[in-house]
């Protein structure tokens, strides 16, 4: 009875990301990276498009036109030729599109529906995660409740870009490492099929995106803090082993990523791509902009009302909203943070999955104010640390849940009383409404706006139109 209850809860919640992620999947604009993806998944080329002559929308539209004759082969030279990414997510959209064979009419519904499919699967499977990372059936359907709801992973799962995939892949990386934290608290060897499958899920990653390697450098950080605290507690002779196991993990994540650094180095495209987010001289506001473009981020896990809404009055009461929901919320996470380290049965996950994001943020701001490459910029990238963050999230959910009464107060302000269940509850339904903010295209817009600007085109040009833009020659 308790599995099937289990088991219901996690098809309702698998049900609510399927829904947040589909509906309305094909009504927004493309841009830019997501034309690059399809076209690379095709296996097709920008090279064969005119630049130094006026062309019709047929050739300029022709990289998007689906191949059957198209191969894999053809996907590899032309991402290591024009692009700077890795090739596996753009191998596994190209097979998605060589099963459906898309046309002009779906062929953005196809591409994204790899990504927003992927983004379902991370609902079970951070839902494993999290029951076997703190031996809870509760922690994992607080995490997979979370992670059906949350703006920031709708955001990503509704683009055709690779990003969900990346999710998929930390996913299991931190199951890895959450099997060699508890090995190493039981003075055990990881077994060696789990070696094997962490390095080659890192390896994995990095052949999906470069800063996947982010994420292996905040596990290395959290297993160097842990390791140490076990050898400072216990001279056992079994760390050894258990260190040269780990060594051996790390050997092999490495030789797979080296890989790629050639690859990465010798294309010409490696930093013209990446170079808006590298900062030249600094301003003022080169300085603290990444502290408030990295809160905008965390906040958006959680909460994003329609604070890009046309409307003026719908982004003011959406942000008084979203203020009262931290105000009541950051208190009571907080206490059941606290009170999550000190409960024998949840100190170790929290300490990991903490220890985790912190190293993450760490690593992002170490790139940005020691590196000069702002990170912070892009807020896709949290993906190296996303779901970590969603973990912890689960485990401050359970613990609220499983309190009676639970007290939000600032300092000596009076304190805010209410029921565990019911806060969990309002938590849960203000991430379905911001999931539904970014359905409906009114947070986390796109970039560039062509369903504002072809109408406008239409409406005041009265003889046929040419457009013309420049281009950086690399």
């Amino acid at each position: 009875m308790i599995k099937n209850k289990q088991l219901l809860l996690l098809l309702l919640w698998m049900t609510i990301a399927l829904i947040l992620r589909f509906a309305n999947l094909n009504s927004k604009p493309l841009w830019t990276d997501e034309f690059s993806t399809l076209v690379f998944s095709l296996g097709n080329s920008f090279q064969g498009v005119p630049i130094d002559r006026a062309i019709d929308l047929s050739t300029l539209l022709e990289p998007l036109q689906f191949r059957p004759s198209a191969s894999t082969a053809d996907v590899l030279r032309n991402l290591l030729l024009e692009s700077n990414h890795p090739p596996v997510y753009f191998l596994l959209a190209h097979w998605w599109m060589q099963l459906f064979g898309p046309s002009g009419d779906n062929l953005v519904w196809i591409g994204r529906s790899l990504p927003a499919l992927l983004g379902v699967i991370s609902v079970p499977a951070i839902y494993g995660l999290g029951r076997f990372a703190f031996n809870s059936p509760l922690v994992g359907q607080c995490a997979a409740a979370m992670m059906a709801v949350s703006p920031y992973g709708i955001y990503l799962a509704q683009e055709a870009r690779h990003y969900t995939l990346g999710i998929l892949l930390v996913i299991v990386s931190l199951l890895c490492l959450t099997l060699a934290v508890k090995k190493l608290q039981q003075s055990a060897p990881i077994p060696i099929g789990a070696m094997m499958l962490w390095i080659i899920v890192n390896c994995l990653g990095m052949a999906s995106h470069y800063f996947f390697t982010i994420t292996l450098l905040a596990e290395a950080m959290v297993l160097i803090y842990l390791l140490w605290r076990q050898y400072s507690n216990s001279k056992n002779p079994i760390l050894t082993q258990i260190f040269l196991r780990l060594l051996a993990v790390a050997i092999g994540t490495l030789a797979g990523g080296l890989v790629w650094l050639p690859v990465f180095l010798l294309n010409k495209y490696g930093s013209e791509l990446t170079n808006w987010i590298v900062s030249g001289d600094r301003s003022w506001l080169d300085w603290i902009s990444p502290i408030f473009q990295a809160l905008a981020g965390w906040i958006t896990v959680i909460s994003l009302l329609p604070v890009e809404s046309p409307n003026l009055a719908v982004v003011i009461a959406s942000v008084i909203a979203m203020t009262i929901f931290f105000i009541w919320a950051i208190p009571i996470m907080l206490i059941a943070l606290k009170n999550s380290l000190n409960t024998p049965n949840t100190r170790l996950g929290t300490v990991v999955f903490g220890g985790f994001v912190l190293a993450s943020i760490i690593l992002f701001f170490s790139f940005t104010y020691i590196l000069g490459i702002d990170l912070t910029r892009g807020a896709r990238y949290n993906f190296v640390y996303f779901p970590g963050a969603i973990l912890l999230l689960g485990a401050i959910l359970a613990v609220i849940f499983n309190t009676p009464i639970i007290k939000s107060r600032w300092f000596n302000l009076p304190a805010v009383e209410i029921a565990g269940k019911k806060a969990v509850a309002i938590i849960l339904v203000m991430g379905f409404v911001s999931g539904v903010t970014v359905t409906s295209n009114l947070g986390y817009r796109k970039y560039y706006k062509p369903d504002l600007l072809v109408p406008i085109v239409r409406q005041v040009s009265k003889v046929p139109v040419l457009i013309a833009t420049t281009q950086k020659l690399m």
